[in-house]
């Protein structure tokens, strides 16, 4: 989608969804407090003026920059969770797609969503937008482990909420460590310790 703005009376046309992609990845790497708007306008390849024309203000960018990540990497890792035959499967796929995407050198390491919310803290509307992101990965993964139990690849005992946090927890913990630059095969052998912690027993 191509946006035309005026800036000192003259239009100006500029691609929207590359502006945006090229927002998220200064958001992704810097945070929100800590983009400026001449970070963000360089990037983007637009004036400020162009900006709150077609963003309303940083904010609003911000929004729309988490949701445009998660348009990006949440299917996928989606199906690298339901596609698996098992729930145990399913949850080694997750973990071992996030030790891969979280590490991978062609984009700014870690979660966006993850790194965001020590960075939102404090600012209205933000935490809470971040920490609804948050809560949908965590369901995401409770329901394939429900799917689990019904399907018999877990024990009918197992505390789903305090397993799929446990597992979820693992996953953010990935995100802090690859921005602190932990590779990816590191990254993966934690994903191989945490699968030990799979319940084991009865599954009828």
């Amino acid at each position: 989608m191509t946006e035309k703005t005026s800036t000192r009376g003259r239009p100006r046309s500029f691609d929207r969804t590359a502006a945006l992609e090229a927002a998220t990845r200064v958001f992704w790497q810097k945070g929100f407090t800590a983009a400026s708007m001449n970070d963000l306008c360089e990037a983007m390849g637009i004036g400020s003026p162009s900006l709150y024309a077609a963003f309303g203000s940083k904010e609003q960018l911000y929004i729309e920059a988490i949701r445009h990540y998660g348009s990006m990497g949440a299917p996928q890792l989606g199906q690298a969770l339901e596609s698996a035959p098992t729930a145990r499967q399913g949850i080694e796929a997750f973990l071992r797609f996030s030790a891969r995407s979280l590490a991978c050198p062609d984009r700014p390491l870690g979660c966006m969503v993850v790194l965001s919310s020590v960075a939102s803290e404090g600012i209205a509307g933000l935490s809470e937008m971040i920490l609804e992101e948050r809560k949908r990965s965590l369901k995401m993964v409770e329901a394939r482990l429900r799917r689990g139990i019904q399907e018999g690849d877990l024990p009918r005992g197992t505390n789903i909420k305090e397993l799929a946090r446990f597992y979820v927890t693992v996953q953010q913990g990935m995100s802090i460590q690859a921005r602190d630059g932990t590779p990816p095969k590191t990254l993966d052998a934690v994903a191989t310790t945490a699968m030990r912690a799979w319940p084991t027993g009865r599954t009828a």
